[in-house]
Formats: structure tokens, sequence, C-alpha cells
């Protein structure tokens, strides 16, 4: 457990000596904020003082976090106290509700009342939610920070080189531009990195927070070649969120993960084989079914990433970046699948699918 405590909090805190135990009533109300204490990743739990001659009757936490919002959101919460001249009290968030990830930003600030209709804010503050069960190491550029624990510096930059490389690409590829340096969290492994969820899968390695700009990633000492191909593929759905992030539409999944295996390299030989086994089986998924989430039978979903990068690739192949970053464009700004297709390629969905297993059945006809 600990206390996070900025400067300007600090000051605050003391801005109540006034609430003295045995002294003459404060001659109006007073709020402070007294700090906030963390246990990564379960909770966080927010402070607050408060003296008026006058009953307290109302104290509500005001939040904002750093996210990406269609608009400025601020949540409130209402701590529990019993009405008094004189309140210490607190609210707690659960994570087991609506968790955050690590490197998260809050700026809070209280709001409290009393019985004369008099009202006090505290000045905002900002603390992030760090996951300090570890010693953290930084590394930057422009685009990209990234902490690790682990390993020597050369460890990070290889690492820090990917984040770059992988960026460069998706600028090439899709015309995409960084607006704000992605956070990028190396865990030493796969449950190092579990830890630092609240309820997680046990099969995560990686998650790309991509309304949060975050990306966390278990790397194990002999894991670069896959934590290579992991941080390349989280790095893309956070840059391709932010690219095409809109109240108005969202991608088919074959298209997100499509893009994200394609920033991958060369796919996995797995990925091959179920490929090529099912268009000798003629047993290929639709792009239609593919549009929405994927099966969660394993050979169902291995198959449904294989068809999205190989849909991908052929696109970018034969028709090079331009349609697809227009394609992007018209989704983000509310387009559907079809008419999207169209705009961009030429064709709609069905006759994508059709080109396509052509070129795919041909792929592997001498194979």
């Amino acid at each position: 457990m600990r206390k996070l405590l900025v400067a300007v909090t600090l000051v605050l805190a003391f801005a109540l000596p006034a609430l003295p135990s045995v002294a003459s009533a404060p001659s109006s109300l007073q709020a402070a904020d007294a700090g906030v204490v963390a246990q990564f990743p379960s909770s966080l739990q927010f402070g607050v003082l408060a003296e008026s001659p006058h009953e307290i009757t109302g104290v509500r936490l005001l939040y904002q976090i750093d996210k990406m919002n269609f608009t400025t959101v601020t949540s409130e919460a209402w701590a529990s106290f019993a009405p008094s001249t004189r309140v210490d009290t607190s609210w707690t968030w659960d994570m087991r509700y609506a968790s955050l990830p690590p490197g998260a930003r809050i700026t809070y600030w209280w709001q409290v009342r009393d019985s004369s209709g008099a009202m006090v804010e505290t000045s905002p503050e900002t603390i992030v939610f760090d996951d300090d069960r570890y010693d953290w190491q930084s590394i930057e550029t422009e685009e990209v920070v990234l902490h690790w624990y682990y390993g020597d510096e050369l460890f990070a930059r290889q690492l820090l080189d990917v984040c770059g490389e992988a960026i460069a690409t998706l600028a090439e590829d899709i015309g995409a531009r960084i607006d704000r340096r992605i956070i990028v969290y190396i865990y030493r492994s796969a449950a190092d990195l579990r830890g630092a969820m609240v309820y997680p899968q046990e099969w995560t390695g990686g998650v790309a927070y991509t309304d949060y700009g975050i990306v966390a990633i278990g790397i194990g000492p002999g894991d670069m070649e896959w934590g290579t191909r992991a941080l390349r593929h989280e790095l893309t759905h956070l840059v391709v969120h932010r690219l095409t992030f809109s109240p108005f539409g969202g991608l088919p999944t074959w298209l997100d993960e499509g893009l994200a295996m394609e920033n991958e390299g060369e796919p996995a030989a797995t990925f091959v084989s179920v490929l090529q086994q099912a268009v000798e089986d003629d047993a290929l998924i639709s792009l239609r079914t593919l549009n929405g989430p994927f099966s969660s039978e394993t050979q169902k979903a291995y198959l449904s990433y294989a068809e999205s990068h190989s849909v991908v690739n052929y696109l970018l192949a034969m028709y090079g970046p331009q349609p697809m970053s227009e394609l992007l464009s018209l989704l983000t700004s509310g387009e559907t699948v079809d008419d999207a297709l169209v705009s961009s390629y030429g064709m709609n969905l069905d006759a994508l699918e059709a080109e396509w297993r052509v070129a795919v059945k041909g792929l592997f006809a001498y194979a």
C-alpha cells in the first residue's frame, strides 16, 4: 500500500491547521484533499477533510481519466459519512468493476456542501496509477516511452526500436500518424503481466489499452522473437484505434486484426498451415462472419486470424497503401463496410472475398 501525494496536496493538507479538536468553530466551510492510497491493481482510496460551522451534508469526488473520449467526461462518486460539522471520509475505487491499466492518469477534486448552502472545491490533483511492485526504468523517443524493470539498457533499446519500426510501417501502409506518445510497459513474463490485471485471461501475454495509449506486454529473456511480434501487434491495435476513433462507426474485426498481424511480419507457420488446410477443405470462413467477433473455438480462432491477415496482405500487395488509407477514413466517418470498400477499392465485401479466394487458392495450388 502506498500513499500518493503531490506538492499542492501537501499545501492543502496544512491549510486546515484550523481543524483543531479544541478550538473555536471555523468561520466558513473548509475542505482539504487528504491524498490517495493506492493498492495496485485492485483499488484507489481518495480521502478528504472538511469542517464548517454548519452541518456538512454533501461530499463527492469528481474525477477525469486521461483517455480518449468524444467529449470531456467528469465522473463523480459520493463518499459515505454521518452529517457533522467536521468530516474525515474517503471513497474507494474498486477496480473489480472498472479497472485501470498501469500508468493511467486521473485528475480529481472534491466538492463539499453544508446545510447553509455553502459549497467549496479542492484544487484539482493528478495522480498516476503506477504498478509499484517493480522498480521501473524508462527510456523514450518522441513517439514512445518504454518502461522496463529487468534486463539492461540494450534490451530496452531493442524493444524501443521495434516500436519505432512498427509505427513507421503503419505510416507507410495506412498513413497513420502519432498525435501523442505511446506508453509501453515491458513485464518480465506473462505471469507478471497478469498480476497487473484484475481479471486476466490465463492466456494473456500482451494487451493494448487503446483508449489510454498504453501497451503492456510480458517478454521474457528468451522470448524476443515472440515478444517482437506481439509488441508490433499490440502497437498496431493502439495506433489504428487512435486513427479511426469515431462515434460514427468502427472497424470490422478482420480488418483490425489483419492490420495487426500484417505489421508483425511474415505469418507464423501455424497460421499458414491452418489457412492452407481450410483452402484445401473448402472450409474458409466468410468475411461477413469475420466482420464480427471471432469464434472462441481454438481452431476457428486460428483460421479467423489467418484469413484476416491474408486478406489485408492481399489488399496492400495488390492495390498499395492509398486505398487502404481511404478505406479506414471512410469507415471512421460512418460508412458501411460495403460502401467504404466500393468507394476505396471499387468492390463490396462479397466481391473482395471472391477475388481474394481465387488468389489464396492459387497461392497454395503448387504448395
